[in-house]
């Protein structure tokens, strides 16, 4: 079982002259995934009572989530406008008052030993609260079960840089896995490449760090191993989820090789077929609207069909 904790919201994306209520939220996104993508998944977060938390309870459900972790709230569902850019987006959330921040720390649950596996990213990592609850629950279970980091950052929600720099550092010298955007990495680290930026990373300890690259792929690097793969081409619908559907795989792929292990050796060719798979997932979510994550089965018909025309 994987557990991932996190917001779930509804994204307001500008569709022309109107705002399209599309159901979001990196980690809510990243359940979806990994449900979709046939891994036993829970997810570990608070769901509003109104009708958008009912929504969104609903769809986990239908994609295979366990939600006997989630925490209900009378409080309003969290909202975030999409404001569609060239090739990205920019995002104004309205939080404040809603379930977002009721999280407390006598809320969290204590985990089965079934779970292998614990995912925390975007606003669990950067609003406070939840983000202390989540802390709290990264330190009690770091070095009990492997531990993924996905920043997600969002610029103006995540207030200081270099307050949240030290908590993305504390927490990644913890994690088993951190995965950034060339973004996340400019914004925590200003001024350095991205490769840059993942070494450093990588120093603070954790097994492996990964970085996309937009269209220009994806690199990863171990203590041992690095790996860079292109950009699958296809035609954009829209970005929205794609790197939550990244992530998403890129843990799917490690888990069914069993790289999450202790001495699991991360080589060359296990870090090239992971990124190839989280590519493929996340280049098919960008054909469609919405964050809309694939199957298994579309991520294989993908992968073999790029393999019969080599």
């Amino acid at each position: 079982m994987i557990v991932v904790g996190g917001e779930a919201l509804v994204d307001l994306v500008e569709d022309g002259d109107r705002l399209r209520a599309v159901p979001g939220g990196g980690p809510f996104n990243t359940a979806i995934a990994l449900g979709r993508l046939g891994l036993p998944v829970a997810f570990l977060g608070t769901l509003s009572r109104d009708g958008y938390g009912s929504l969104l309870g609903d769809l986990l459900t239908d994609a295979g989530v366990d939600t006997s972790l989630v925490h209900r709230s009378d409080a309003p569902t969290p909202l975030a406008i999409v404001h569609r850019g060239n090739g990205s987006n920019t995002y104004t959330f309205y939080l404040t008052g809603t379930s977002l921040s009721d999280l407390p720390q006598t809320a969290l649950p204590e985990l089965t030993n079934d779970v292998i596996a614990l995912h925390v990213g975007t606003l669990g990592l950067a609003v406070d609260p939840p983000a202390g609850a989540f802390e709290a629950l990264l330190l009690r279970e770091a070095g009990r079960r492997a531990i993924m980091l996905d920043p997600n950052v969002r610029p103006p929600v995540f207030g200081d840089q270099g307050s949240y720099r030290e908590r993305f550092e504390r927490l990644a010298a913890r994690a088993t896995v951190v995965k950034l955007s060339d973004g996340d990495a400019a914004w925590i680290y200003p001024g350095l490449e991205p490769a840059t930026a993942m070494d450093r990373v990588l120093a603070l300890g954790p097994q492996l760090v990964a970085v996309t690259l937009g269209p220009d792929g994806a690199i990863a690097a171990t203590s041992d191993a690095r790996a860079h793969v292109a950009a699958f081409a296809v035609d954009v619908v829209d970005t929205v989820g794609a790197g939550d559907t990244f992530g998403a795989a890129l843990l799917a792929a490690l888990v069914e090789q069993d790289a999450l292990k202790p001495g699991a050796t991360l080589d060359d060719a296990v870090l090239e077929r992971t990124l190839s798979f989280a590519a493929t997932a996340a280049a098919i979510t960008c054909t469609r609207t919405g964050a809309v994550p694939p199957s298994r089965a579309d991520v294989d018909a993908r992968l073999a069909s790029v393999a019969g025309a080599k």
